[in-house]
């Protein structure tokens, strides 16, 4: 296994899985380098395991590669968990990414205002699954991020719900933190780096 296909066209999400999996000496590619990108499977899991094992092995078996997939999103306790593995598309509104970032985060400002701060508790969640190129589920992982929602967006870096998620410990925002501080932290970071000892035992077996 020298080369994996993460399943995502985000490039946020390839920068940072390729900086924890680059280095064992994999090749990480994204379905934008595809010369034919394979239908979107429908993601219809009620977990966000659930949905990241779908997409894992509809992609790798429509590409005959290892594949990568993960589902990630917010959990905020306020909202009962919600947007969870609706947080891409919660808003209902249609359009490039940009776009249904804006809408979903309105929607979460809107429906936190009459929540004092230290009842907005949330937490990323990323769950990450490895299929075989014949479909077989090869590893899975979790990682979460926690922190509380702020009603007003702080820093430029990040994607998403990240200007919104407050580390009080740290007193900024996901979105104010450097590329390298947030693989170190965040939800896909640890669900990334705890893949690559089960990728490299596979290596191995």
């Amino acid at each position: 296994m020298d080369e994996i296909l993460l399943a995502s066209g985000n490039p946020h999400k390839l920068e940072e899985v390729r900086a924890v999996l680059v280095p064992l000496g994999l090749r990480v590619t994204g379905l934008d380098d595809l010369a034919t990108v394979p239908e979107e499977p429908e993601e219809d899991g009620v977990t966000f395991e659930a949905n990241a094992r779908i997409k894992a092995i509809a992609y790798a078996r429509a590409t005959g590669r290892f594949s990568l997939a993960d589902d990630s999103g917010l959990e905020v306790d306020a909202l009962d968990g919600a947007p969870g593995v609706r947080s891409a598309r919660w808003s209902g509104v249609e359009g490039e990414r940009e776009v249904r970032d804006a809408a979903n985060n309105r929607k979460l400002v809107e429906s936190l205002r009459a929540v004092p701060e230290a009842d907005r508790a949330a937490r990323f969640v990323c769950a990450m699954c490895l299929a075989a190129p014949d479909g077989t589920v090869l590893a899975e992982t979790r990682g979460t991020f926690d922190g509380i929602v702020t009603l007003e967006p702080r820093g430029g870096d990040g994607f998403g719900y990240d200007p919104y998620l407050l580390l009080p410990d740290e007193g900024r925002t996901s979105a104010e933190l450097s590329p390298a501080e947030k693989n170190a932290r965040s939800h896909r970071g640890v669900a990334t780096r705890a893949m690559a000892p089960l990728i490299e035992a596979l290596e191995r077996s």
